[in-house]
């Protein structure tokens, strides 16, 4: 038998107001009634509904999750996937469960998320960076739902996000280039327009203005954070000569691929071509060679996520974005200084 809350109140003689008063711990009914009607309830086995819950608290205890973009990186990608871990981890601990938002129809349907999240009775959305993103996503946060995004922008009433400090971050790699004696520097960018590549390449250009070393065009090239486009990027670097001695990829996974095609074309990482990867996934320990990379504190960043959507959803507004310094992780494919 499923037992209602209006069978409860029958049973203990009250409201059903006043049973849902109790469940959820709001003050002014007796110590008497409350015990009577808990009594009940531990008797009978009685479990609120997750609709009775919402009605009564105004909260579902829910945060929707967002993997935005036609191009996503869902959970394939290493990098998203540990920050994801830690964020999941800690909005637990803060009360949450997390409900998983599919994009899949909304180019062909032209989906709201907003509708979802009423739906749902969301307490608030995280935003996971993606490529494409589709104006349903802005259109969120416009509105008065609280989200976070991981390493994309958003500005909303009650919207903030965080990420490294991409910009500080690729000149850790320059500079490091650049003490080894490497001037003839090269970088390979995820999604052009991505936020990202715009962040990486700027500090990449920068810095190599600030050390007096020119930027050959034909060493710039462009994939899409996997392996397989930076492997082809890297195949447009070597179809002419000079080659660069050294390069930057904007992705672990591609400097991966990048190696790859270092190897093919009869050369040898590190000894003719250097390079640097970014984020210290798991696979850059255990590459031939072992992956030199920036490593972006994960559980840092997921943690910071989760906490400052709990503050949006809670009445602070405004929240500033953050930024999280990165760390230089020195491997064999470029060797230390």
């Amino acid at each position: 038998m499923n037992l209602t809350i209006k069978d409860i109140a029958q049973k203990a003689g009250v409201s059903p107001g006043t049973v849902s008063k109790i469940i959820n711990n709001y003050g002014g009914i007796s110590e008497k009634t409350k015990k009577k009607v808990m009594d009940i309830i531990k008797e009978t086995g009685y479990q609120p509904t997750f609709s009775a819950k919402v009605l009564a608290t105004k909260k579902s205890n829910l945060i929707g999750l967002i993997y935005a973009g036609k191009v996503n990186v869902d959970f394939t990608h290493p990098y998203f996937n540990e920050v994801v871990t830690s964020f999941k981890k800690t909005i637990g601990q803060l009360g949450y469960d997390i409900i998983m938002f599919s994009n899949e129809q909304f180019f062909k349907d032209n989906g709201s998320y907003i509708a979802r999240c009423r739906h749902f009775h969301v307490d608030g959305c995280i935003i996971i960076s993606g490529e494409e993103v589709e104006d349903a996503i802005y259109e969120l946060v416009r509105e008065e739902i609280p989200c976070m995004g991981i390493d994309i922008q958003l500005n909303g009433p009650k919207a903030s996000f965080v990420m490294s400090d991409n910009v500080n971050l690729s000149r850790k790699v320059i500079q490091h280039f650049y003490l080894q004696g490497m001037r003839d520097i090269g970088f390979i960018g995820g999604n052009i327009g991505a936020a990202i590549t715009s962040f990486r390449e700027k500090g990449y250009r920068e810095t190599m203005q600030q050390l007096g070393l020119e930027i050959n065009p034909n060493w710039v090239q462009y994939g899409d954070f996997h392996e397989e486009s930076g492997y082809n990027a890297m195949k447009k670097i070597l179809e002419t000569k000079p080659y660069p001695r050294a390069i930057y990829a904007a992705s672990d996974l591609m400097a991966l691929g990048a190696i790859d095609a270092i190897k093919e074309k009869g050369l040898n990482v590190p000894q003719d071509i250097s390079v640097i990867g970014c984020d210290d996934i798991d696979a850059c320990r255990y590459s031939c060679p072992k992956l030199t990379t920036v490593r972006q504190d994960k559980d840092r960043l997921g943690k910071l996520a989760a906490y400052m959507l709990d503050d949006l959803i809670n009445g602070k507004s405004q929240l500033k974005p953050l930024f999280i310094d990165s760390e230089l992780i020195v491997r064999e494919s470029c060797g230390q200084i």
